[in-house]
């Protein structure tokens, strides 16, 4: 099955949280927060979106944080995807 994104909505990957902190301290799983950098896999085509033109910005493997909350988690051939808006990407991570 292949996903195909709508209007201004983008699929991401999440990328796994840090296993230990900087100071080397091992983190378990109820430590760990939830990871906010994603990976794009698929973008939509933009368009007109609540009376507004949209353009697309990112594009497919740019690493992005996302707000901490947002999205629609999905579970496809047994790998988890988000469904995300564009306007929930915050920055790109060159």
């Amino acid at each position: 099955m292949k996903l195909k994104p709508l209007a201004d909505r983008i699929i991401v990957k999440m990328m796994e949280a840090e296993e230990t902190t900087k100071g080397g301290i091992i983190l378990t799983a109820a430590a760990k927060e939830k990871p906010e950098v994603a990976e794009v896999i698929a973008v939509g085509p933009g368009g007109l979106v609540d009376g507004k033109e949209v353009k697309i910005t990112v594009a497919v493997g740019d690493k992005v944080i996302l707000s901490k909350y947002a999205g629609t988690e999905v579970k496809v051939d047994g790998e988890e995807y988000t469904i995300v808006r564009q306007n929930d990407i915050l920055a790109i991570v060159e």
